[in-house]
């Protein structure tokens, strides 16, 4: 059955990605994106564009949508202790007013791009979704805020949502992948050494207790993480999304249908594979993968980096029926590779 679905953010890298599977599941798709972060030529073909703030969704947001996908928010840890302002007042603020436009509208169904960075640094790993929410930068405390607001919006109103917490998001999806500026994510930093645009990485302290002594990270592909989108929308609308319902193998390897999300209910998610890579895995791993030399630098252990952090995802399979089909961190970082050669080609031809 043909839905039709706001994406906010959907100009971004996630938001982009989660488009174009509903389109490819045959629904119909707008985009609100005020490009600040985003690219309007990652918006998938297909999908209606509306270049707006989500501050201002009420302008376009009527009771023909089925549901709204929301990824519209800043991200940069070190920029939100910076400028705390632009991340309460965006990522807060304007999912305030994006949810008003969704109860003025009758619109009550919300999956919600939330991250691990609600967490803080954890006390035990693997994190579960019961572990204590101690952020430690205005990003993470906005996004959390975010998840509460969500919580009292669906007690009150008889929303129905599901915030997904993200890991560690990297990989590509045909031609849309990681654009962030300034880059912050290890892979792909890594990638711009292979590139020949970045002359060494720096691997920020080598005496953690971990087994080579560099951080350990949880990585899940970001194709992974878009079926994990529509799966939180068959829980709440019967199959709509996948066309068929959610479905989870249980211990005796019986297929069940995953519980549903009813009106009124908040659930929140971890996405992650459950199995961490090093700093060290990840240069090695492209070392391998790019066939190129990356050097190497060594530097002094940034504040606030844990040694570990690993998800727990018995709740995305238990009520979603979720299994991540791509943890191979190879083939992660082999998607990644072929969209920066892309994207480096392409910068290259306008450039000329």
């Amino acid at each position: 059955m043909t839905q039709r679905y706001l994406v906010t953010g959907g100009a971004g890298y996630v938001g982009s990605v989660v488009a174009a599977h509903l389109l490819a599941r045959g629904h119909r798709v707008t985009v609100l994106d005020d490009l600040s972060t985003g690219f309007a030529e990652a918006v998938p073909e297909g999908a209606e564009f509306v270049e707006g703030r989500i501050q201002d969704a009420a302008r376009w947001l009527d009771g023909s949508y089925d549901g709204v996908l929301h990824f519209a928010a800043f991200s940069q840890v070190g920029e939100s202790v910076a400028r705390p302002e632009k991340y309460w007042e965006n990522n807060v603020g304007g999912t305030m007013a994006l949810l008003a436009a969704m109860r003025a509208a009758g619109v009550r169904k919300l999956v919600f791009s939330s991250t691990a960075a609600t967490y803080g640094e954890p006390e035990t790993v693997p994190i579960t979704e019961t572990a204590p929410t101690t952020p430690t930068s205005p990003y993470g405390a906005s996004k959390l805020a975010v998840d509460h607001m969500i919580g009292g919006e669906c007690a009150a109103h008889g929303l129905a949502a599901v915030s997904l917490r993200y890991f560690n998001v990297a990989g590509a999806y045909g031609a849309l992948g990681e654009r962030h500026e300034p880059e912050s994510h290890l892979i792909p930093l890594v990638l711009q050494v292979a590139l020949g645009r970045r002359e060494a990485i720096s691997v920020y302290g080598e005496d953690y207790p971990t087994p080579d002594g560099t951080c350990v990270r949880d990585y899940i592909h970001v194709a992974d993480l878009a079926e994990a989108h529509l799966l939180a929308l068959d829980a709440m609308t019967g199959g709509a999304a996948t066309g068929a319902p959610a479905t989870e193998t249980s211990a005796t390897g019986a297929s069940a249908t995953a519980a549903s999300v009813p009106a009124g209910e908040h659930l929140i998610c971890n996405l992650g594979n459950g199995n961490g890579f090093s700093v060290r895995e990840v240069v090695e791993t492209v070392r391998k993968v790019t066939g190129h030399p990356i050097p190497e630098i060594t530097a002094p252990r940034r504040a606030g980096d844990p040694a570990v952090l690993v998800a727990s995802a018995d709740a995305a399979r238990e009520r979603l029926g979720w299994t991540p089909s791509r943890p191979d961190l190879a083939d992660v970082v082999a998607d990644a590779w072929t969209f920066a050669r892309r994207t480096a080609t392409r910068d290259e031809e306008g450039r000329a």
